[in-house]
């Protein structure tokens, strides 16, 4: 019984250290600056990544998202831990439940972000078309040196890139917010 409980234990340690070492036990932080591309509004956004999410966080998601589509998918982000957050001009933040990094093509790397996107009383007794995207997503293109551009969606289509097997925003080309001047540094927690 002694060798078993040992083993749990050290099964439950180095899987605390695999998350923490997902950061290396500092936060990631990034900043950019957000353009509406509707209203040409601007802002600051800040996004914290206290872990990445793990690779059986990102297969639940991708697995639901294949077989059940976007309508469970709420559900299971949902049902996910708070692992950062983002923040439009300091104000108050959103919960992140889904943080993922790929390396990129050129050397640098592609970090996609999601969560549940609040749905205000309006919208949630009108029901327009927007209420079918629940999600916000926000998905970033770096260099080597941490620094590039994105996108954030608030309400958008989610889909599946089989290429890189990741949730991606449904046509990246075309979403309303901008986000310019994208650098990464450390965090404090």
């Amino acid at each position: 019984m002694k060798k078993l409980s040992a083993l749990t234990t050290a099964w439950i340690v180095a899987a605390g250290l695999a998350v923490l070492a997902q950061t290396n036990g500092v936060a990631e932080r990034f900043t950019a600056m957000a353009v509406n591309m509707n209203n040409g509004g601007t802002g600051t956004i800040e996004i914290v990544v206290n872990r990445w999410s793990t690779d059986a966080e990102r297969t639940k998601l991708l697995t639901t998202l294949a077989e059940k589509g976007p309508e469970k998918l709420l559900e299971v982000i949902q049902g996910l831990p708070r692992i950062g957050y983002f923040r439009l001009n300091g104000g108050l933040g959103y919960d992140l439940h889904y943080a993922r990094q790929t390396k990129g093509e050129d050397g640098g790397e592609r970090v996609v972000l999601a969560t549940d996107r609040r749905i205000g009383f309006w919208e949630a007794s009108n029901q327009p078309r927007s209420i079918d995207y629940p999600f916000t997503i926000v998905e970033l293109h770096l260099n080597n040196d941490g620094e590039g551009e994105g996108k954030l969606s608030l309400a958008t289509k989610v889909t599946m890139d089989k290429t890189h097997t990741a949730i991606t925003l449904e046509n990246y080309s075309t979403q309303p917010v901008l986000l310019q001047s994208v650098k990464r540094e450390r965090a404090t927690r």
